[in-house]
C-alpha cells in the first residue's frame, strides 16, 4: 500500500502566477486563522487586511501571522481599499449573503465558507450580484480537492466501476454518555437559533461535505431527497442527526447519513458499480487522511494519506485564486454553494412533513 505524505504532494505543485493576491478576511475565528495561513503559504497570496466585530490589535495580529496586516471594525473602509484583490468571508453563516454582495459590489473577488447564503432566494441573488460585477464566488468546499477523491472522480468518469448504482456516504463525531451534542454557548451560540443557521445544524454542519462530496464523485446532481432527522420538530428545531435517500440525475441511488451524536463513527465513503467498488475509508471528513481502497476489473490499489489539517484548506484557496488568473470558475464554485442551500432547505422539508422533496438539477 502506498502512503502519500502532504510534503509529497505540494512538491506536484507549480506555480506560475506572476501576480500576488492580496487578500483580505472577514471575521476573525478558528476558520479565519487557518485560512490567513493557508493563503500565506500558497504563494500566490498574502493577507493584507482583516475586518472583526471585535477591536484587534493590528502589530499583534501581524506578528502572529508574520507580515504586515491592517485591522478593521469597520467593513465598507476595508472594502474600499483599491489594493484588496480577494475577499476571504469566514464569519457567521447569518451574515454572509450581506457580506459577500457587498465585497462584490466593491470590486472584489469572494471565497466565502459554507453556507453560500441561508436560503435559496438570497444565494440566488449572490450569485447575480457577483455575475453583474464580473467578480469570481468560490466556497469552501474541500474535498473537491481531497487527492483520493480526485483520482475517485476520474475512475467513475473513465468507467472503470462501471455503471455506479450505490453511492453511500456518512460523517459524524460525538462524545461518549451524550444522548445529544453538547450545547453551544457564549460565542457559538448563534448554533441553537434556527433562524441563524438557515434551520438545520448537523446538516449546515458537516453533512453539506459528504453530500457535495456524492456530487463531486458522481458527476451527478441529487434530484430526489427523502430525510429523516431527530429534529425539524417544535420541540427540537434543529437536528443532531441525519440520514437521506437520495437519487441522482445519473441514475445512481445514493445514502447520507450525518450526525453529531455519533462517537467513535466510521467516516466513511463508498461507492458501487457494475465493475467494482471503491471505499474511502476515514475519507468523508474534509481534511487530508484516510485511505482510497479501489477493487475492480481494471484497477486495484490501496493509498493511504497523512493526516494534514491544513492542506484541503490550502488547495481550495490555491485553485480560486488560479481561477482568478485563469478567468474560469473555481472546482468549488458558488453554483456548487447554491446547490447545497437548496439540498439543505429540501432535508428540513422533508424531515417536517415526511415527503419526498423532488429537485430542479441547476445548471
Amino acid at each position: 500500500m502506498a502512503i502519500i505524505v502532504p510534503s509529497a504532494l505540494k512538491n506536484q505543485l507549480h506555480v506560475h502566477i506572476v501576480k500576488k493576491f492580496n487578500v483580505g478576511i472577514i471575521g476573525y475565528g478558528w476558520a479565519a486563522g487557518a485560512h490567513i495561513d493557508a493563503i500565506n503559504n500558497t504563494g500566490l497570496g498574502k493577507v493584507t487586511s482583516i475586518y472583526s466585530s471585535r477591536l484587534l490589535d493590528s502589530d499583534e495580529v501581524s506578528a502572529t501571522h508574520g507580515g504586515r496586516i491592517k485591522t478593521y471594525t469597520n467593513l465598507k473602509a476595508m472594502l474600499k481599499d483599491p489594493a484588496i484583490d480577494i475577499i476571504d468571508v469566514t464569519s457567521y453563516p447569518y451574515q454572509h449573503t450581506d457580506q459577500v454582495i457587498a465585497a462584490a459590489k466593491a470590486g472584489k473577488h469572494v471565497l466565502v465558507e459554507k453556507p453560500l447564503s441561508l436560503n435559496m432566494a438570497e444565494g440566488v441573488e449572490v450569485l447575480r450580484v457577483c455575475r453583474d460585477r464580473g467578480v469570481k464566488v468560490g466556497v469552501g468546499l474541500h474535498l473537491r480537492h481531497h487527492p483520493g477523491h480526485i483520482e475517485t472522480r476520474r475512475l467513475v468518469a473513465e468507467g472503470a466501476l462501471g455503471t455506479v448504482a450505490l453511492a453511500q456516504s456518512q460523517i459524524g463525531q460525538g462524545e461518549r454518555g451524550n444522548v445529544h451534542s453538547v450545547p453551544r454557548a457564549g460565542l457559538r451560540d448563534w448554533w441553537t437559533h434556527p433562524e441563524l443557521v438557515g434551520g438545520a445544524f448537523a446538516m449546515l454542519t458537516i453533512g453539506v461535505h459528504a453530500i457535495d462530496d456524492l456530487q463531486f464523485l458522481l458527476g451527478q446532481q441529487v434530484v430526489e431527497l427523502t430525510a429523516i432527522t431527530d429534529g425539524q420538530t417544535p420541540e427540537r428545531p434543529l437536528e443532531d442527526l441525519a440520514t437521506m435517500c437520495l437519487r441522482f440525475d445519473g441514475g445512481t441511488i445514493g445514502t447520507m447519513c450525518c450526525g453529531m451524536r455519533l462517537p467513535e463513527f466510521q467516516n466513511d465513503v463508498a461507492l458501487y458499480g457494475s465493475e467494482g467498488k471503491v471505499m474511502l475509508a476515514d475519507g468523508s471528513w474534509p481534511r487530508l487522511q484516510g485511505e482510497l481502497r479501489v477493487s475492480s476489473e481494471t484497477v486495484n490499489t490501496n493509498v493511504a494519506y497523512e493526516p494534514d489539517y491544513v492542506y484541503l484548506v490550502a488547495r481550495n484557496i490555491e485553485d480560486f485564486q488560479r481561477a482568478i488568473a485563469e478567468d474560469r470558475d473555481p472546482a468549488a464554485s458558488g453554483k456548487h454553494g447554491l446547490k447545497l442551500v437548496q439540498l439543505t432547505e429540501a432535508m428540513a422539508e422533508s424531515a417536517k412533513t415526511g415527503r419526498t422533496i423532488k429537485l430542479e438539477p441547476l445548471g
